[in-house]
């Protein structure tokens, strides 16, 4: 076993996680283990820390008496003379950098003091006991990176002498801040004045090493798995789709009959798209609903947004009825279907293109951390992270409201439909399912809509192809695709198997509705008396990763919920032929790659306390088995 280097008791250095600050700290105790030091700061917090983050206090004292240009005071106070106007240093004397070349060493000794000044009020700044306090119900403490979740992520700019602004982004250094206040107003001229920096050699005392930013691993197989998708996407959902009308949609039968491409557009249902697109959108700026905060951005800001989804889905209800009522005829939808979706796929396109267009124009922290720097990349994934106009949120009213709401609608159609086609006095039980299963989906979600705001969806993917395509055209399109079928494939279903695919049904809800619940609530309130029985892995951030509950059961309870809610809108289609579960097998595909996602970022920020989370919680969605 190797042997200790600091004693229980001795007064040392402490290395701050996530930053290069060091702190006075006391050492309690050592795990021989996991080689990690409990130690303990002025201000009562108590944290692990590796031993290579440990420093004897001699090591700082000479470091402040050093006077060879290679000591870390001689190069940041350099740093500070390169720029005094984006300088973190708070010297009130005149910086070296302006004085002239033959009293460059008077001045640069004249300054000296102030650094020394400067380096003891860096070190000597009080943390804030609020991120760090114990909760009643953490069974440990933990050395972790920051939480993903939670936040926007923007990409750091990757140098080797940031020695203030820590790695937890500016979610922490906003909210709970390690730095004087004036070092916090100065952040955002710091980093622009960081990216002109020309690095030079190492000879020169005035200057410091810029390291390369690291390359970006691209997701979905890169740009041409991109580009795949971006032109291959909008093909297979009109071949599913004309599969689907097919008298025998057998896959011998693939790929079926094409329809001549004049025949697909009509102006009418361009204009009714419009119309439906632009009536939804009033509906989002009506003045009722609460208006909830979103997660920090980069800067510090809450984007604020309003909570209506759900009276927009109970006015859209009674414009349908009332439309019922006066005679028209839903029928002309279900006629029209392919036509309805190539407008919406045209829709989107345009807006991706409009997104990217505009996202030129924002500012480098309202930039999505998924984008790139690559055009086809970033048209796809998006560049801008909350592209608004005003107060309109574009990726939040798209996320539910047309699409969402749209497939309510569509399934309606498709019921009606099925009542002409079959020449049906009330629609089939089959059908009833399909309906019922899917409205109680959506409505969930609606009445749920705060839950959004915390979703990689809106906090970390950019608004573009992506998402603009899912939300407006694949959701409806294809997450009503059982009831499409059902209307020219009837199924008889009896009601003991319907009982049992209600049961199956109300099982996959309760897991997904109890875990994000679960889920939201530990988010909002940690210290809720109603969650004190959960078991918790504490981050180096105040934050805690659940163990115990739902999330104890396997990492993506949500997931495992939405899975089998997913197998019983499928079940009543019958097994005649495998298209009406072809959403089954790409919810699958989809949730799984989402979840190697999710466990790539929160691997990378959560550190150690992500690797011993994931011992605790060995299966990611399916227990015993994934």
């Amino acid at each position: 076993m190797p042997s200790r280097k600091f004693a229980d008791g001795e007064v040392v250095r402490g290395r701050w996680p996530g930053s290069s600050l060091y702190y006075e700290v006391e050492i309690l105790s050592h795990d021989g283990k996991s080689q990690l030091y409990t130690v303990k700061y002025k201000d009562g917090t108590e944290l692990e820390l590796k031993e290579s983050d440990i420093k004897p206090l001699t090591s700082f004292k000479q470091r402040k008496s050093g006077s060879t240009s290679s000591s870390p005071s001689r190069r940041r106070g350099s740093r500070g003379s390169r720029g005094s106007r984006g300088s973190r240093s708070r010297s009130r004397c005149k910086s070296p950098g302006r004085t002239p070349k033959n009293s460059r060493r008077s001045a640069s000794a004249s300054h000296q003091p102030d650094i020394k000044e400067t380096r003891r009020e860096i070190l000597e700044v009080k943390l804030t006991p609020l991120i760090l306090k114990p909760f009643g119900n953490s069974i440990s403490i933990y050395n972790g990176e920051p939480e993903h979740i939670e936040r926007n992520d923007i990409p750091r700019k990757n140098t080797q002498e940031r020695f203030i602004l820590s790695q937890d982004g500016s979610y922490i250094s906003t909210e709970y801040s390690l730095r004087p206040r004036r070092e916090e107003i100065k952040l955002k001229e710091i980093d622009s004045k960081e990216e002109k920096v020309v690095t030079k050699g190492p000879t020169s005392p005035r200057t410091f090493e810029v390291t390369t930013p690291q390359k970006k691993d691209l997701e979905f197989g890169g740009v041409p798995g991109v580009t795949l998708i971006i032109l291959g996407l909008p093909v297979f959902l009109f071949l599913l789709l004309l599969m689907c009308k097919q008298k025998d949609p057998s896959l011998l039968n693939f790929p079926p009959p094409l329809p001549n491409l004049y025949d697909l557009w009509e102006t009418r249902v361009c204009g009714i798209y419009l119309l439906w697109f632009f009536v939804q959108a009033l509906f989002s700026l009506l003045p009722i609903g609460k208006v909830a905060k979103g997660t920090p951005l980069v800067d510090g800001r809450r984007l604020k947004y309003r909570l209506n989804g759900f009276y927009a889905f109970m006015l859209t209800s009674a414009v349908i009825g009332t439309s019922l009522f006066w005679g028209v005829e839903l029928y002309y939808v279900y006629n029209h279907f392919l036509q309805f979706a190539l407008v919406a796929t045209i829709f989107s396109v345009i807006l991706s293109i409009y997104l990217y267009a505009r996202s030129w124009k924002a500012p480098k922290d309202e930039l999505s951390p998924a984008s790139a720097g690559n055009a086809v990349y970033d048209f796809f994934i998006g560049r801008e992270l909350n592209p608004r106009i005003g107060a309109f949120d574009l990726k939040y009213f798209c996320e539910l409201r047309p699409g969402l709401i749209g497939w309510v609608v569509i399934n309606l159609v498709m019921l009606l439909a099925e009542m002409k086609v079959q020449n049906r006095a009330a629609p089939s039980l089959a059908m009833i399912l399909v309906n019922s299963f899917q409205l109680l989906y959506v409505v969930d979600a609606l009445w749920n809509e705060e839950a959004v705001l915390t979703t990689m969806d809106i906090i970390h993917d950019g608004f573009g192809f992506m998402l603009a395509f899912g939300d407006l055209v694949w959701v409806p399109f294809i997450y009503s695709f059982q009831a499409f079928y059902l209307v020219t494939h009837p199924h008889e279903v009896s009601w003991p198997v319907a009982a049992g695919i209600i049961a199956l049904k109300l099982c996959g809800y309760v897991i997904f509705r109890c875990a994000n619940s679960q889920k939201n609530e530990f988010r909002k309130n940690p210290t809720n008396p109603k969650l004190a029985h959960l078991k918790t892995i504490r981050t180096s951030t105040g934050k805690n990763l659940l163990v115990s509950g739902w999330w104890g059961f396997v990492r993506h309870p949500n997931y495992l919920g939405d899975l089998i809610m997913a197998l019983a809108w499928s079940l009543p289609c019958g097994f005649n032929h495998i298209l009406p579960y072809f959403y089954v097998i790409y919810f699958t595909i989809l949730l799984v790659h989402r979840e190697a996602r999710d466990e790539h970022q929160c691997k990378k920020k959560y550190g150690l306390a992500w690797e011993k989370y994931c011992q605790r919680v060995p299966y990611r969605i399916f227990p015993y088995i994934y």
